[in-house]
């Protein structure tokens, strides 16, 4: 039915004509959104909320964050256009700086960095659609994955068409909400725009309160992992990771002023469902439990988006590597189906263990730690190739100096903070180094 709904919209009609074998910068665009928004921006304003309460202080945390991840979107384009296969920073940093360094970035994306998303995303949907559902939240979450790995098995244009109307519909829902929290009037709200925020902002509360804002951003560089599977990637690439990152800022910012307005701030600080506090404000508690079936389905953008591009790193480390070259099938439309249904697995054992959490935080580290030597990347570029022809992000060298600053405080509160997750992410990369040394080449390496 919701296709239906969109079959004449004329956006979604160049979509779909520009997807035979290729996507254009529209699709990669969608899929950038997909990634980005997913349960953190329903979940982290409670946190916040503990102990920076001014509405101004609220507005520059989310616009803070976008910019960040606006940074970060520049300069993962410039590097994406240099070496434009699909594989995000396994190839990235194969070629930036030694095959060992990639082969680290690619094992942890292949044991968690997708894997583990989709199995949060998947039981969050499960534990959403179990209240209008009679049934367990595993199985739907497990069936969830399934379905969703199954219509990525097809071809190119079969992943293309559910995506973009996955991401509208996950957009259209947010604006729904904008609207009617706009629309409605408010009984109890936690707006407060005096200027208390002067004092907030510098505190490490508001420093704190970042860090819960970055991890909502996370997904920013999604169309860097599928770069073959792009049209003209040098100038859609960048087109995609930019607008993308753009249209998240602008929802992000005005949706949680939105839940400002309609809610205590008694009622919603702490609170990790403030969506809900949302809704039953606004649709009452019979329109509530509508509203939370909603963001169940909302939830299949962002399994479906993973589950696309996860397998596209363990793909590229299969032409690599012996150990991984099960994993180098494809089907007849060129997709990598065994890639694909692994990634399937894992996520699966992660949703029946419950175990993924934790392994998340372990690599939380690590994945900003591969972002940073991503984007690092771009100074070496310049260094090698001043004069080149490819994207170049714009503000050399102030953008790719600035998100490094950013990352190096970030892995310091991490450090600080959750020294013992960090050192369990150390030990999950000694892993993957032994299976690195142990792991037979089968071909000069892409660095």
């Amino acid at each position: 039915m919701y296709a239906l709904a969109f079959q004449s919209y004329p956006l979604n009609t160049l979509i779909l004509r520009a997807v035979t074998k290729k996507i254009g910068w529209k699709v990669a665009a969608a899929l950038v959104v997909a990634n980005m928004i997913g349960t953190g921006v329903f979940t982290s304003l409670g946190f916040q909320l503990l102990d920076v309460q001014n509405s101004w202080s609220i507005a520059a945390l989310w616009i803070l964050g976008g910019v960040m991840a606006l940074v970060g979107a520049f300069c993962y384009a410039e590097v994406g256009s240099a070496f434009p296969k699909s594989g995000g920073e396994y190839v990235f940093l194969t070629k930036l700086y030694h095959p060992f360094v990639g082969y680290l970035a690619g094992w942890v994306s292949l044991i968690v960095g997708f894997a583990a998303p989709v199995a949060l995303a998947a039981m969050a949907l499960g534990a959403y659609a179990s209240n209008v559902i009679s049934s367990a939240p595993s199985a739907l979450a497990v069936g969830t994955v399934l379905l969703i790995s199954g219509i990525h098995s097809f071809n190119l244009r079969v992943s293309s068409r559910f995506q973009t109307f996955a991401t509208w519909f996950k957009v259209l829902l947010i604006l729904f909400l904008v609207v009617a929290g706009l629309g409605v009037a408010s009984e109890a709200s936690a707006l407060d725009f005096s200027g208390s925020w002067t004092l907030e902002v510098l505190t490490p509360s508001f420093a704190i309160a970042f860090v819960y804002v970055s991890y909502s951003y996370t997904g920013w560089n999604a169309a860097a992992y599928i770069l073959d599977e792009i049209e003209q990637p040098s100038q859609n690439l960048p087109k995609a990771l930019v607008r993308g990152t753009l249209v998240v800022t602008v929802l992000y910012v005005i949706l949680q002023l939105v839940f400002l307005k309609h809610g205590s701030l008694e009622a919603l600080k702490g609170e990790i469902d403030v969506g809900h506090v949302f809704a039953t404000a606004v649709f009452g508690t019979q329109g509530a439990a509508f509203i939370n079936f909603l963001i169940a389905l909302f939830l299949i953008s962002s399994i479906s988006a993973m589950v696309w591009v996860g397998p596209r790193v363990s793909m590229a480390m299969s032409a690599d590597y012996k150990f991984w070259g099960f994993l180098r099938r494809k089907n007849k439309n060129g997709l990598p189906v065994m890639a694909l249904w692994f990634q399937a697995i894992i996520s699966i054992f992660y949703v029946l263990t419950g175990t993924f959490e934790s392994v998340l935080l372990y690599c939380g580290f690590i994945l900003q730690l591969s972002s940073a030597l991503a984007v690092g990347g771009v100074f070496i570029l310049r260094k090698r190739n001043p004069s080149a022809t490819y994207y170049q992000s714009p503000f050399y060298p102030w953008l790719p100096l600035l998100f490094l600053l950013f990352s190096v405080w970030i892995l310091g509160y991490l450090i600080v903070n959750q020294p013992w997750e960090s050192l369990m992410g150390g030990a999950i990369l000694a892993v993957g180094a032994l299976t690195y040394f142990l792991n037979p080449k089968t071909e000069k390496p892409r660095g």
